[in-house]
């Protein structure tokens, strides 16, 4: 009787280890505890409650009929063959009790105190189907170990992972958050050492969160830069590729400290750091010493300040702005020391600076950018809208001032049916200007020859070959895409997504699979993101 009854009070509690998560197991445990408290307490009067009356009932029969006490006893006995719970089982069920307000309290303890305190992972797979028309190639592309960028790779076919450590609780406790991304974050693709390579490093952001109050907080560490409505991840994309300003105007990533201030309906986020892309200070061999030959470095110790403000207009509609002053280093052909220390990159006309006609004597120039981007948002619905503008010293082909300025528009609406469930429908246009001298700056790198041909950037190779200057009357191209994505949402981890997006420029910039050009490119990819 007593095992059978704990067994069966005890046989709906789970094991610890089948738990979603620590504070779940906690929340269920004390609920089962406080079940099985009030069962105990119950029984244990019901049980009171009946031998209380039995025992009445016993005692009007002896009083009424003082001859018959045996045979009321007898009665009694029959009635009552055993129990509810005796005292023994009572001291049991007390002990059961007292051990599961230890593991509730130990529980308890860890989820505050313990190492897996205010710990959480989340993440999201990535795996795509892209093909590309010019380079007439179609594959899954997945983790895939390649450095170059271009806007059919980007981010594309990742693995993302966000790993995040609060210490304490409430608006003030400090934290620590970095986020992984093999092969296709910014590691991998975009961030250069002080030698301006790039490595196998799979940290894509890395930032400590310290709060003052609740409005202010000081961040530092590596961090993505506030341009505009497009983020990183894919799981919060409406598309698969990226708009044009994303991969090419926007700037990238920054290492450095700030502070962040939100009140009321503005947040307002500062930043000081390395010029973007850099983990370290950016250092340029200028010569070599002629009497022993050692190298001679110039570095960019001016840091870049960025800023962001964003106004919360209404629930739905937000307003953002950001700005980024500073100077980067100027793309250069490979450098070469002379014996009398100057150097040999591959310039023509006798050039020996810096910057693609190597006409600089500087290897770095004055950076500026700003872009306004606003979002609104709907249940159902999602509407955005940027503009950039960018420019930068000697930056552009012709070694005269980059400049590129752009456009992107961007429509989502979801809605339901009874055959293939959530889904929903991205339109996106981007226009980039980047004609002025030729092209480059901002995110836009050249070729040895001006062009960039999986990109579709610079300028025209027929304009280039009939130059006696180097194409530095050459125009660079102006860039225009249009994308639509269908998306289904079959589980709310999982997004499937297809897309079609046209690119084309006003020059002959795409280079084809068979070594031609030609002025468009089209690619057509699907993707399955899943989020944990």
């Amino acid at each position: 009787m007593k095992r059978a009854l704990i067994s069966l009070l005890l046989a709906s509690l789970p094991g610890m280890v089948l738990a979603d998560s620590q504070g779940d197991e906690i929340a269920r445990l004390k609920a089962q505890l406080n079940a099985l408290q009030s069962r105990m307490d119950a029984m244990q009067k019901a049980a009171g409650n009946k031998s209380a009356k039995k025992k009445g009932d016993a005692a009007a029969t002896a009083t009424t009929d003082p001859a018959a006490p045996a045979a009321s006893a007898q009665a009694v006995a029959a009635d009552d063959p055993a129990p509810v719970m005796s005292a023994e089982d009572l001291a049991e069920m007390k002990q059961q009790l007292a051990s599961m307000q230890l593991k509730v309290d130990a529980l308890q303890t860890a989820s505050t105190e313990g190492p897996l305190a205010g710990l959480s992972v989340t993440g999201y797979l990535d795996p795509t189907y892209m093909y590309n028309r010019n380079a007439n190639s179609g594959s899954f592309q997945f983790v895939n170990h390649n450095s170059a960028y271009t806007y059919d790779t980007s981010t594309i076919g990742d693995v993302y992972l966000d790993i995040k450590k609060t210490f304490g609780v409430g608006p003030t406790a400090p934290s620590v958050e970095f986020s992984i991304m093999p092969n296709r974050g910014n590691g991998n693709t975009l961030l250069v050492n002080d030698q301006g390579k790039t490595g196998n490093n799979i940290i894509n952001t890395a930032q400590i969160n310290f709060p003052l109050s609740d409005t202010t907080t000081i961040v530092a560490g590596l961090i993505s830069s506030f341009g505009g409505y497009d983020v990183q991840q894919s799981n919060q994309t409406l598309s698969i590729t990226h708009n044009l300003l994303y991969d090419f105007s926007d700037p990238g990533s920054y290492v450095g400290a700030g502070v962040n201030w939100s009140h009321g309906q503005w947040t307002v986020k500062t930043f000081l750091g390395n010029e973007q892309y850099r983990t370290r200070g950016s250092e340029v061999q200028t010569s070599s010493d002629p009497n022993n030959n050692n190298p001679v470095f110039k570095s960019n110790n001016t840091p870049t300040l960025t800023a962001r403000v964003d106004y919360q207009y209404s629930s739905p509609l937000d307003i953002g702005w950001s700005f980024n002053a500073g100077r980067q280093t100027l793309v250069t052909s490979s450098t070469t020391p002379n014996a009398n220390g100057s150097i040999s990159n591959g310039c023509l006309n006798g050039n020996t600076g810096f910057g693609y006609q190597c006409t600089s004597s500087n290897p770095f120039s004055d950076y500026y950018f700003t872009e306004a981007d606003l979002t609104y948002l709907l249940p159902d619905a999602q509407f955005n809208a940027e503009v950039d503008y960018g420019t930068q010293k000697n930056a552009a082909w012709n070694g005269g001032d980059a400049v590129w300025y752009g456009a992107s528009l961007q429509a989502h609406q979801k809605w339901t049916t009874e055959l293939l469930g959530r889904m929903g429908v991205t339109f996106r246009y981007d226009y980039l200007d980047d004609s002025k001298n030729g092209g480059g700056g901002g995110g836009i790198v050249l070729g040895s020859q001006g062009y960039d041909g999986n990109n579709g950037f610079g300028i025209d190779f027929a304009c280039l070959a009939n130059s006696t200057t180097n194409g530095s009357e050459c125009k660079g191209a102006n860039r225009q895409s249009l994308a639509a994505a269908l998306l289904f949402y079959p589980i709310d981890q999982l997004i499937i997504k297809m897309e079609y997006r046209h690119d084309w420029a006003n020059h002959d910039v795409f280079v084809k699979h068979n070594g031609s050009f030609t002025k468009t490119n089209d690619v057509v990819g699907a993707a399955m993101v899943y989020t944990f």
